[in-house]
């Protein structure tokens, strides 16, 4: 299939979905609840931040050089500053586990290790400045305490032992992987391609900034500016493409972009629709009830925290929502301890980010960092549920 049938198969799908007429259905059950986190999903999600994300994927790809990857990220790099860099980034960076996706799929095939790499898929999603002060502000501080210090803490670790477990397989990739882009012979200073990755990442963080963090104070003044401050970035941004930029470079961008696409996109849209079906949205009920879940975990047991582990895994959670559905689910009697492996655990997994690590790693590595997710994050929530009860 020719790549523009693809654009436009993909195009439709997205439109069919951004415009779907629920309201002319009468019905309302698992189908309806996969449709409706699929247009949610579609019409909040795609356009602010997966395109983004698509772009400066693509900017990684061909306007960093594989050597400096290598260099910070690399399996041979100095781990303190590859594993300080991958978790820390997390915290500029206001993405769901679907948004990371594209960037970290820019880093690993670029060639960095799969222990950083790792480290920043999970970082990503999981932590970062805004998401630590709504949990602080609406859970309690020690809930933000606790997800600000385990999100760090397990992005290195689980980094580190998935490096570890496969450090044959990548000794074996670093020699011998042809990495899929090559580089573009760059004119430009460094102070220029700074200027138009923060204008990229600018885009992508204020156009997202949520409403429901915006109560007061400076996050409040951000918000009210937000659309001018993602305009004024915007205007930074086609100033340096047009000035910066050959057409040949732009080209090779676009494409690279687009590769990323139509290889997450349909994997992204699949895994939503089970997600709503399985778990349903937000305050509504999927086929399994949302009773069932706050039964399991009642109580800081092992099985609860494993339970609560596993939920947040397969669940999908828009960036920043966990917060509010938390408070939620603690007002309805779920225990400290498995909200926060749920907190630990489902921002920075979900069944559409299973389904294109899947896609970018393979089943066994894949199977491995879900399975360290949930383990570390029920460890922690026991050992939590403990303290504070």
């Amino acid at each position: 299939m020719k790549e523009y049938k693809k654009l436009f198969l993909i195009l439709m799908v997205f439109l069919g979905f951004y415009y779907l007429p629920l309201n002319i259905l009468s019905f309302r059950n698992p189908v309806f609840e996969a449709l409706a986190l699929t247009k949610s999903y579609a019409q909040e999600h795609v356009l602010l931040c997966l395109l983004p994300a698509f772009f400066i994927a693509g900017a990684v790809s061909i306007f960093i050089s594989r050597d400096s990857v290598v260099k910070y990220f690399g399996s041979g790099a100095n781990k303190f500053i590859s594993y300080s860099i991958a978790s820390l980034s997390g915290a500029i960076l206001a993405v769901c586990s679907c948004t990371v996706l594209p960037l970290f799929s820019g880093i690993y095939k670029r060639g960095a290790g799969l222990g950083p790499a790792i480290a920043f898929l999970y970082s990503g999603p999981a932590i970062n400045i805004m998401a630590i002060i709504l949990t602080a502000r609406v859970l309690g501080y020690e809930f933000g305490l606790a997800r600000g210090v385990g999100a760090i803490l397990f992005s290195i670790l689980i980094g580190f032992i998935m490096h570890l477990i496969f450090l044959k397989e990548e000794r074996v990739r670093k020699k011998g992987e042809a990495f899929k882009f090559d580089d573009i012979k760059r004119d430009r200073s460094i102070l220029k391609n700074i200027v138009y990755f923060l204008s990229m990442i600018a885009i992508l963080v204020f156009a997202n900034w949520p409403s429901f963090i915006a109560g007061s104070g400076v996050w409040y003044k951000v918000y009210s500016i937000k659309w001018l401050l993602t305009g004024m970035f915007l205007i930074v941004l086609s100033l340096s493409l047009i000035f910066w930029f050959k057409k040949g470079e732009l080209k090779s961008w676009v494409q690279v972009s687009w590769r990323f696409a139509k290889q997450i996109m349909p994997l992204l849209l699949i895994g939503v629709l089970i997600s709503g079906a399985l778990l349903g949205r937000p305050g509504k009920e999927g086929l399994i009830p949302s009773w069932v879940i706050v039964k399991m975990v009642g109580s800081n047991t092992i099985f609860a925290n494993i339970f609560a582990s596993i939920i947040g895994a397969f669940m999908y959670f828009a960036t920043l929502t966990e917060v509010v559905i938390l408070e939620g689910l603690l007002g309805a009697g779920m225990n400290k301890g498995p909200a926060l492996a749920l907190l630990l655990a489902g921002p920075a997994l979900s069944l559409p980010n299973m389904l294109v690590i899947n896609s970018v790693l393979g089943l066994k590595k894949t199977v491995f960092y879900v399975f360290l997710v949930v383990v570390m994050a029920s460890i922690s929530g026991l050992s939590f549920g403990y303290i504070i009860n």
